[in-house]
């Protein structure tokens, strides 16, 4: 990214001189990589997974949703995938469906399969935020294409853990963000199926995503240009092709199987202490830790960590209808990832006990 500021800084997809076709070359590189990443026709870059989503309810919703249709989402989706739906709804009288959480932290397929009557859009996240649970989603995409049903998965949380195959998975949207995969903030994209592509209209107007402008009216372009109006994110764009670049020689596979080992085992520890943990930490979940400390406040816990250096976070995680589902207001989380080792598991749960003998 300093590179480009420093050598090619310039904007994409107008001029002809030197600098804007090495801008160009490098942001368009950026949708390259993420096709060829995830098995893509078309990725729509995009802020990151909430203008996504957003973009999904405006562009595809506003198209395709009239009075009287559904939407199925789930309790454990995150904020991003349940207010553009609410507005819509507000907007257009469309019916929201909530498939609850059961008490393993597994979503009610039952309820699931009995809620898709009608529906036209399944909202999905792949893994949650909160729990680290992998929801079963060659399931719940296969019952909703029997049933006539879009799928859009919230990968946000996926994507850093598992090599997903966007054509394979044969869902219709997917959205996730750069920063998750050790790219920079501010960026994202929007996998979307072909055919599903052509159903979309534009829902920002303005550069780049025309064709043809007239007093009388205006043509736009065909392709994910059509979504991206406006100078993009061109730096963040070469950022996330360096981080592609990275990730591409790590196995994630076996990454994740010592990651999911490691939340295991810290989870486990946690228990014997007798802090309730919620998640299961099964094999395909990712390895994060949510819990509470029966005494001992969770941002007052935040912060006697962050005094020994340990970085966790605290609160609703934006998933508020989760954690009422689940009857608390909040958690500590500590999340696992590529860079995170054993030892500092080990020292983050030796750090717990020793805050719990002195302020529990």
């Amino acid at each position: 990214m300093n590179a480009y500021y420093m050598s090619s800084n310039s904007n994409v997809h107008r001029a002809v001189h030197t600098l804007a076709g090495e801008a160009t070359e490098g942001y368009e590189s950026c949708r390259t990589r993420l096709k060829e990443w995830f098995n893509a026709d078309r990725a729509v870059i995009t802020s990151g997974t909430t203008e996504a989503i957003n973009l999904v309810a405006h562009a595809w919703g506003r198209a395709n949703l009239t009075a009287g249709d559904a939407i199925v989402l789930t309790e454990m989706e995150h904020h991003s995938d349940i207010v553009p739906w609410q507005m819509l709804a507000e907007e257009r009288g469309v019916e929201l469906r909530y498939i609850p959480v059961l008490e393993d932290f597994t979503l009610d397929m039952e309820a699931y399969a009995a809620s898709l009557d009608g529906a036209k859009l399944v909202c999905v996240v792949h893994t949650s935020n909160v729990l680290g649970v992998r929801n079963p989603l060659e399931e719940i995409i296969e019952l909703a294409h029997g049933n006539g049903s879009l799928v859009l998965i919230d990968a946000a949380q996926g994507v850093p853990h598992e090599r997903i195959d966007f054509k394979q998975s044969k869902a219709d949207f997917m959205a996730f963000s750069a920063h998750k995969m050790c790219g920079p903030t501010g960026i994202g994209a929007l996998l979307i199926d072909g055919d599903v592509f052509e159903t979309m209209q534009p829902f920002m107007g303005g550069g780049d995503m025309i064709e043809t402008v007239t007093v009388n009216g205006s043509t736009y372009q065909n392709n994910e240009h059509k979504f991206e109006a406006g100078t993009p994110r061109i730096a963040e764009a070469v950022g996330w092709c360096a981080a592609f670049d990275w990730l591409s020689k790590i196995n994630l596979s076996e990454e994740h199987n010592r990651l999911i080992k490691i939340a295991r085992w810290v989870s486990e520890q946690l228990r014997s202490m007798g802090i309730s943990v919620y998640g299961r930490h099964d094999e395909k979940d990712s390895a994060v830790v949510s819990f509470l400390h029966p005494k001992i406040h969770s941002e007052d816990l935040a912060h006697l960590f962050d005094s020994r250096g340990i970085a966790v976070r605290t609160g609703h995680h934006c998933a508020q209808p989760l954690l009422h589902r689940l009857g608390i207001s909040g958690t500590v989380r500590a999340s696992f990832y590529l860079y995170n080792t054993m030892d500092e598991a080990k020292i983050f749960v030796e750090q717990l006990k020793l805050i719990t003998e002195r302020f529990g």
